[in-house]
């Protein structure tokens, strides 16, 4: 068949470059230890018809590189013992290195500063796995510009290879409602969540099957990660259809299960359902869970999306030495989560929440700062021991991931605080005083409310179009600050602020100059993502007041509520808000929750 020239030529190669050396290494490489003698590791190149030996010492640690060509230089010399010489002694060293996950891009710069041809590949354990050459990559390359028509692009094989993995990952994962609704005989929620698994699963089957996994540049990144939140509301809809008001009929039904599915999905946790008591007991937990799945996911494909391996070490986190591994990081999230769910849970329990299903469905949405509550009178009458357990949940869900992390990775219980945590906690301790005194509730209920809003929790015990204005100012601005970067929690972020001082060097014409392309783009996303969120929702609020007839403040507080995800509410939207609305509202939640950042990459890749 005869080739022809890529298409796009550029894309192609940044493709390749993309993907780490263990896709195209040499598996079968040799290794002898260090006091091998020459003569012998002569007749092992001979056996395995091989030209290079990597030299490991007694722990199988690579400690040096032989050619066949540096035994015969070296061996050759009439000074040197031919019998007595060990590899050690003719070898080259130090041995330069890469890791598996390297990409082709840093081995060719590794290769070209260090003017050699070939690199050993170490495993995670540095243990040695393979070799890659100069030559297979250029190969590699010639291939990938003259290359046959494909019906795909290699970058959306990339994305449909990436989003099959998190929806058949998603749709595993609710396993854990589906089984619950099927042991209490709640055989209507059972039917709705063992569909939505069936569709992820076979969805992500097909997904995976045309596309590939592969490393992918911001802008590929953001079009997952706004697929993945999409589709998972999307799919999220159909156990809402089951559970669905009869009287509701059409587009309505669903709007508000779109609706509902987003709320649950992006954490934004704003609730249609007045009674929730009076849904199958399975259903409430299927809720929150999908609030977890959504607060936990989207962490994770933040992190993998567009932070790689690589650059894992400079988080804004709370860990400093040894490079993080990601399996590593979301094996031990995901079990400090677990046991944080099973620890509030049992404390509600003890203190009086005797409904052990509703305690983890409460405990998964306070974590997740999602805001669903199991029912409508589960918060009421609360003791302050209770509020307290709450307001713990709330504020572990709005710490970075890597504050968790350090729990177990370093001395335990004394993770290193950064001054993103500090700044949160004092933002956290000055809002809760101020509306407290502007409010007039006591100090334990107004820290519940300015804890909730600062998490983007959104837990509440009642519709609060009825605070102060000046109070609910507070309230607003702890939603839209939100929580701590790599957290659960929406809004824009804590450590965007820390940027503000850099921002006049926008405007000056030296410090201009000066700056780094790629710290100038930083400072104009945090520019535009702070800038963005209030005005959003300023235009929502004025949908909202004419829409549904209400106040432009009550409208204002409640689009607040959707664009951050924070989900505190004051009774604007309902079963009977306009389905168009809704649908545009859900929309808003998942911008809401990218953070905005996301679909600005996807649209202006030039701030990428």
């Amino acid at each position: 068949m005869k080739c022809l020239m890529s298409t796009n030529p550029e894309k192609s190669i940044s493709y390749i470059l993309s993907k780490p050396v263990s896709t195209y290494m040499n598996n079968d490489v040799l290794t002898l230890d260090q006091d091998t003698l020459t003569r012998d590791a002569v007749r092992t190149l001979q056996h395995y018809d091989s030209d290079d030996i990597v030299v490991v010492d007694k722990n199988k640690i690579a400690v040096g590189i032989v050619t066949d060509e540096d035994i015969l230089e070296k061996v050759s010399d009439a000074t040197v013992n031919a019998e007595a010489t060990r590899l050690r002694d003719v070898m080259t060293k130090p041995v330069i290195t890469v890791y598996e996950k390297t990409t082709l891009q840093e081995a060719l710069h590794l290769m070209r500063d260090n003017r050699i041809k070939k690199l050993p590949v170490l495993s995670k354990k540095n243990f040695v796995v393979g070799m890659i050459f100069q030559k297979k990559i250029s190969d590699v390359i010639k291939e990938a510009t003259v290359i046959t028509p494909r019906l795909l692009s290699p970058p959306v094989k990339a994305v449909l290879g990436n989003l099959g993995f998190v929806l058949q990952f998603a749709g595993v994962l609710l396993l854990a409602p589906a089984l619950l609704s099927t042991i209490l005989g709640e055989t209507i929620t059972a039917t709705g969540i063992y569909l939505t698994m069936v569709l992820l699963l076979v969805t992500g089957f097909f997904l995976n099957s045309y596309g590939e996994k592969a490393a992918l540049n911001l802008q590929q990144a953001s079009i997952l990660v706004f697929a993945s939140l999409f589709l998972l509301s999307l799919f999220g809809t159909i156990p809402y259809l089951y559970v669905a008001p009869a009287d509701s009929t059409g587009i309505e039904v669903f709007a508000n299960a779109f609706f509902s599915s987003a709320a649950g999905f992006t954490t934004g946790g704003i609730s249609l359902y007045d009674e929730p008591e009076n849904l199958p007991q399975s259903f409430t937990f299927y809720r929150s869970f999908t609030q977890l799945v959504g607060g936990m996911s989207f962490i994770y494909l933040v992190m993998t999306a567009f932070y790689p391996e690589s650059k894992l070490q400079s988080m804004r986190g709370f860990i400093s030495g040894k490079t993080l591994h990601m399996k590593e990081l979301f094996g031990t999230i995901t079990i400090i989560f677990t046991v944080y769910i099973v620890i509030v849970a049992v404390l509600l329990f003890f203190l009086g929440e005797r409904n052990m299903i509703d305690n983890i469905s409460l405990s998964m949405s306070t974590l997740a700062t999602g805001g669903f509550t199991p029912t409508s009178t589960i918060l009421d009458g609360l003791e302050w021991r209770e509020h307290l357990v709450l307001m713990g949940a709330m504020i572990l869900g709005a710490l970075p991931f890597t504050f968790h992390y350090a729990f177990v990775r370093k001395k335990f219980l004394s993770p290193k605080l950064g001054n993103e945590v500090l700044v949160y906690f004092s933002i956290l301790v000055f809002a809760t005083l101020l509306f407290v005194w502007l409010s007039g509730l006591d100090l334990l209920e107004g820290a519940f409310y300015s804890i909730s809003a600062s998490t983007t929790a959104g837990l509440q015990y009642e519709n609060l179009s009825g605070l102060d204005s000046a109070a609910r100012v507070v309230l607003i601005i702890l939603m839209f600050v939100g929580g701590c970067g790599f957290s659960t929690a929406g809004g824009f972020k804590v450590f965007r602020l820390f940027h503000l001082k850099d921002c006049r060097k926008i405007f000056k014409s030296a410090s201009r100059k000066s700056l780094d392309i790629r710290d100038r783009n930083e400072i104009i996303t945090t520019i535009l993502i702070i800038s963005l969120f209030p005005a959003i929702a300023a235009i929502t609020a004025g949908q909202l007041a004419v829409t549904e007839n209400a106040s432009y403040e009550d409208a204002f507080f409640e689009s607040v509520g959707v664009i951050t995800t924070g989900g505190l509410s004051s009774g604007v939207i309902d079963f009977e808000t306009d389905p168009a609305t809704k649908i545009v509202l859900s929309f808003l939640m998942i911008f809401g929750r990218l953070e905005i950042i996301a679909i600005i990459y996807i649209f202006v890749p030039k701030l990428i």
